[in-house]
């Protein structure tokens, strides 16, 4: 990457903010001195996004298309000033005009269009793919509204809708001229043209898609790819005066306003049918224009319609994209004329498929008279793949018609996303070790023993680039001091790192550089809540989505029964805590959101109590995201990552904290078992059941959570705390979690690890008072950590599932 000077920057600056302006910067606002900078910034990449491209279309480099519901980037301006080479000259400039880049980085508003590892997956992919000189992109929905903006009101978690492009978004580029057609609804009319059947998709619902383009910077190696948000719009976008003059009001506004709301808001309410419906057709709206756009790109560039699978990779990111498999055969079929047999072939040979999940509720199913309805053509060929896969299965299986219907596509009225996408596609993985087991030997046996070549692993990674570099600069310092530079680029050379974590002077550094961040989130902390905090207190952070099996209940409990103890021993010596949540919960998910009210409860009576509130502190911070992360994932001592076991997928969270110096407290599960595997026993704090015991629990019966609370008079009093009123004067409060673990069962055997997790958090307090050993396991963690960068993952997935080439001279 070429160097700008500083004086050069700052000339360029002051002329780009008179330019829009049309006065001198010194007079300007925060804000318009934060979209000046980016309107400089986006126009240099703009350079680099042009030699890209014309360097990809002259070498025919095979182009990736990652397509996922959710991407995460959070803000823009940081990371790419770090990945152009510029922050240093940029913060530098800024400053001898009297503007602190920090303070304009809080201008930008995150990019929140995702719920959590899913979206920011798909956000460090791209800055991966970008940063090997992999010709990958993105392609999503640019909602109007991200997931929602999250309050804390009266204890309870509120929404409000997270209006995130209302001071616009200097990084994306309107693509009028690259707009697509989609089509929604209407009736195929099919006939018989010398003996071959031509589909015509006849009196349907248009829906215009026009594509917003933001690159993506690669590290310092001249490149940029694309990320494509398309946005839905009316095809004709005029208001309908004739309809209006005519007194049909509500006809005049209402095919704009349904067209509209496919792009408004990420992930609607769909427990009703209407939320059902726009879902689909969020889902089809941005596959059918993405795989349109290109097909018509590869055309544009003389590209051979039979080679597209050599030249062209499209990836989906759980199974929410999965209808790519049926419009890229509708295209192939319809538009391109290829036969069946033609159109399978490249179709199954461009399409690869991670799976993120074994829990039912993400294994997404469409009722067969909605998706018909509202998609007549893809029901059609969904339906063909189904009998042709169905009668593949007969040959196999035969007079195995349980098994059959299990597998079918369509079966019980239902079309099964998660069944197409492995069908029709080539590499079917897995996010962790794990995981990938569960799907091949429990959740998917049947597929992977008809279909085992299809089936691998790939566990996920974090880009090191924001999580360490621009996150930690004290602790980028000192690895750059130590060890060199070189593991920017090759993250695994991080593990040069291991021969210093003995060192005395770097483990006073570690704990130096630790304690500098744990001030800063303090500050962050008393400003966003009131709450004073110690920053010597050992900080415990349980930061993820609310769900019940990331068991945040588990570690409420643990709070309760440890304030117990305290007010019955106020003299109890113990290591001084602060714990800290944060995370959002579904606005459907009343059990979820009841686990933020106790969260806040508990915190109201423990930070309120003289005789505890020295020793420990509850804070719950609202509105968790990438930036709010970024605070939190340096300063933090103790990762929980205490899911139940076989439930998560991967996770990333715990590859952020790892790689920030924070030891791991976990269930052996997802892939915590590959952290483990890095560190060894004595460099994370394992508890809980192992996978074998709760898949015996699931199989076979045998738990009683009411007969654990018999046993355990502890237990039993610290759940019964949920509904005597220590925490709330309504005792009905949290009814619907004590029954969640008491009338239902405790799905999540939350009971079940309880004691297992009282043990190893005693331990977390014996070895934090080793300040020497603590400080040598954080350095081991940090080492080791260089192994789940993203750069590891895309590599994986590039050689092995893209066939994909890996350019390295730049790097």
């Amino acid at each position: 990457m070429d160097t700008m000077s500083k004086k050069t920057f700052i000339k360029n600056y002051q002329s780009k903010y008179r330019e829009l302006y049309g006065e001198e910067v010194e007079f300007g606002s925060n804000q318009q001195r934060y979209e000046a900078l980016g309107s400089l910034i986006r126009e240099m990449i703009l350079k680099i996004s042009m030699d890209t491209n014309k360097r990809y279309n002259s070498t025919k480099e095979k182009q990736i298309y990652y397509f996922s519901m959710e991407f995460l980037l959070g803000r823009l301006l940081g990371d790419t000033l770090l990945n152009m080479g510029m922050l240093d000259v940029c913060r530098e400039g800024l400053k001898e005009l009297n503007i602190n880049l920090k303070d304009l980085e809080e201008w930008e508003q995150d990019q929140g269009l995702g719920n959590g590892g899913l979206g920011r997956l798909a956000a460090c992919f791209l800055d991966s793919m970008a940063s090997l000189n992999i010709a990958g992109h993105g392609c999503g929905i640019r909602y109007k509204y991200g997931f929602f903006e999250q309050k804390i009101i009266n204890r309870k978690q509120v929404e409000l809708s997270d209006n995130w492009l209302r001071e616009g978004n200097v990084w994306e580029k309107r693509r009028q001229d690259k707009a697509e057609i989609v089509k929604f609804g209407g009736d195929v009319k099919v006939e018989n043209v010398d003996g071959k059947l031509i589909f015509h998709h006849i009196n349907y619902e248009p829906v215009l898609a026009v594509p917003y383009d933001t690159p993506i910077v690669g590290y310092r190696n001249k490149v940029a790819n694309n990320l494509r948000l398309w946005s839905a719009e009316a095809v004709n976008n005029e208001f309908d005066y004739s309809s209006f003059r005519r007194g049909d009001f509500l006809k005049a506004i209402e095919y704009k306003n349904s067209v509209e709301l496919i792009s408004q808001v990420l992930y609607p309410e769909d427990s009703f049918y209407e939320g059902k419906m726009l879902r689909l057709k969020q889902e089809y709206f941005f596959v059918s224009a993405g795989v349109q756009s290109i097909i018509r790109h590869y055309k544009k560039h003389k590209g051979d319609i039979l080679d597209f699978d050599e030249k062209v990779a499209l990836h989906i990111n759980d199974t929410h994209p999965t209808l790519v498999i049926p419009e890229l055969m509708r295209i192939l079929l319809d538009e391109e004329n290829l036969s069946w047999e033609e159109a399978w072939r490249i179709t199954t040979n461009t399409v690869s498929y991670t799976n993120h999940t074994i829990m039912s509720e993400a294994l997404e199913k469409w009722p067969v008279d909605m998706f018909k309805k509202l998609l007549p053509r893809i029901y059609m060929i969904v339906e063909e793949i189904n009998e042709r896969f169905c009668k593949s299965l007969w040959g196999k299986y035969i007079g195995q018609w349980d098994k059959i219907s299990s597998m079918a596509i369509i079966a019980d009225e239902y079309v099964k996303m998660a069944h197409l996408a492995i069908v029709g596609s080539h590499s079917v993985n897995g996010v962790a070790k794990l995981h990938t087991e569960i799907l091949k030997k429990e959740e998917m046996k049947d597929f992977y023993y008809f279909y085992p070549n299809k089936f691998n692993n790939k566990t996920n990674g974090i880009t090191h680039r924001r999580w360490l570099i621009k996150s930690n600069p004290g602790l980028t310092n000192l690895l750059c001091d130590t060890i060199g530079e070189s593991f920017i680029k090759h993250p695994t050379d991080l593990l040069n790192f291991e021969k210093f974590a003995n060192k005395t002077d770097i483990q006073e550094e570690l704990g130096r550089i630790k304690l500098e961040n744990k001030m800063n989130l303090a500050k962050i902390i008393k400003n966003k809540t009131g709450i004073i905090v110690d920053p010597n207190s050992l900080f415990d952070a349980h930061v993820k989505r609310i769900h019940a099996y990331k068991r945040q209940t588990l570690n409420c409990l643990r709070i309760m029964d440890l304030y117990n103890q305290l007010i019955e021993n106020p003299n109890k010596d113990i290591i001084p805590r602060t714990f800290i949540f944060a995370g959002k919960a579904a606005p459907g998910y009343y059990l979820a959101k009841n686990t933020i009210e106790l969260i806040n409860s508990i915190g109201e009576v423990v930070n309120n109590d003289p005789r505890v509130n020295e020793k420990i502190k509850v804070v719950f911070l609202e509105n968790y995201g990438v930036s709010l992360a970024e605070d939190i994932i340096p300063a933090t001592d103790l990762s929980e990552q205490i899911s139940t076991t076989t439930k998560e997928a991967s996770g990333t969270s715990n590859m952020k904290f790892m790689m920030n110096g924070a030891i791991t407290i976990a269930t052996l599960d997802g892939a915590n078992i590959e952290i483990h595997d890095e560190v060894g026993d004595e460099n994370i704090f394992i508890f809980g059941m192992n996978s074998r015991e709760v898949l015996n629990y699931i199989e076979n019966g045998g738990y009683s959570a009411v007969e654990m609370c018999k046993e355990d008079k502890k237990l039993e009093r610290t759940v019964g705390d949920l509904i005597n009123g220590k925490y709330c004067q309504d005792k009905n409060a949290f009814k619907s979690i004590y029954d969640s673990l008491m009338i239902y069962n405790d799905e999540f055997f939350v009971l079940k690890d309880f004691e297992s997790y009282l043990d190893i958090q005693r331990k977390v307090d014996e070895t934090f008072k080793d300040a020497r050993m603590w400080q040598k396991m954080c350095g081991i963690n940090i080492a080791h950590s260089g192994i789940f960068s993203s750069d590891r993952t895309i590599k994986e997935y590039a050689a092995s599932i893209w066939g994909s080439t890996l350019l390295y001279k730049n790097l």
